[in-house]
C-alpha cells in the first residue's frame, strides 16, 4: 500500500469544490490522499469554515498582504513546504501563482475549470463570466476540466474533462450549477485519487491515466 499523501487544498471563496472532496474522502474515494490543509487567499472564505467544521487544519495567505505575485508566490510555496504538501489542488483559488510555485511542484498542482478547455478559458475567464461567454456563443455543450497547474492560466496538461449539455433556456448561473453537480464535483475528486495513487504520467504536454 502507498504511503499516504498530503493534499493541501487552495480556496478563495465558497469552498463547494472542497466540499466535495471531503466528501469523496468521508467515502474513501480520495485513493492514499488525505487533505491535511486548506489554505486561504481570503480572511472570510466560507471554505475555511467547512474545513474547520471538518477537523481540517486551516491557513490564510492574504493575496493583498503582498506587494505583487512574485512575493506572494514565494511565500505560498514556502507555505506549501512547510505543510509537507505532495499534492496542491484549487478548488476556486482565484490567483494566478508564478513558476516559483508551479516548479516547485510540477504536475503535483491541478485546477478544475468550469468549461471544456480550450473553450473559454485563460485571464479573465472564471466564475459567472465564463458561462455568461459560453451562453453568448451559444454552445450546445459546455462542461468541466481539471487540469495540471503551470505559470500559464488554464493551460497545463489536461488530466479528465466531462461534458455537460447546455439547455435553450439555461442562464449563467443554472449552467454554472449544472456544471457544478455534474461535472466538477464528479471529476475533481477522480483526478485527486489518480494523482495520489501515481496513475497518471504527463509525456509531452499530455496526460495518460494507467
Amino acid at each position: 500500500m502507498n504511503n499516504t499523501k498530503n493534499i493541501v487544498v487552495l480556496v478563495s471563496g465558497g469552498g463547494t469544490n472542497l466540499q466535495a472532496l471531503i466528501d469523496a474522502q468521508s467515502n474513501g474515494q480520495l485513493g492514499c490522499g488525505k487533505i491535511t490543509c486548506v489554505i486561504s487567499s481570503k480572511a472570510d472564505a466560507y471554505a475555511l469554515t467547512r474545513a474547520q467544521n471538518n477537523g481540517i487544519k486551516t491557513r490564510t495567505l492574504i493575496r493583498k498582504d503582498y506587494a505583487d505575485i512574485v512575493s506572494y508566490s514565494i511565500a505560498m510555496r514556502d507555505a506549501l513546504i512547510e505543510e509537507k504538501a505532495d499534492i496542491v489542488v484549487y478548488a476556486g483559488f482565484m490567483t494566478i501563482l508564478d513558476e516559483n510555485v508551479c516548479n516547485a511542484f510540477q504536475n503535483k498542482m491541478i485546477n478544475v475549470h468550469p468549461t471544456l478547455i480550450p473553450s473559454f478559458c485563460g485571464k479573465g475567464y472564471y466564475g459567472l463570466h465564463v458561462h455568461e461567454e459560453a451562453l453568448k456563443k451559444g454552445v450546445k455543450v459546455s462542461g468541466a476540466t481539471v487540469h495540471f497547474v503551470t505559470a500559464e492560466c488554464d493551460a497545463g496538461p489536461i488530466i479528465l474533462q466531462r461534458a455537460v449539455e447546455v439547455l435553450d433556456d439555461d442562464t449563467p448561473e443554472t449552467l454554472q450549477k449544472r456544471i457544478m453537480e455534474q461535472a466538477e464535483w464528479k471529476i475533481l475528486p477522480l483526478a485527486v485519487q489518480l494523482l495520489c495513487d501515481d496513475k497518471i504520467t504527463v509525456v509531452d504536454g499530455k496526460t495518460y491515466i494507467k
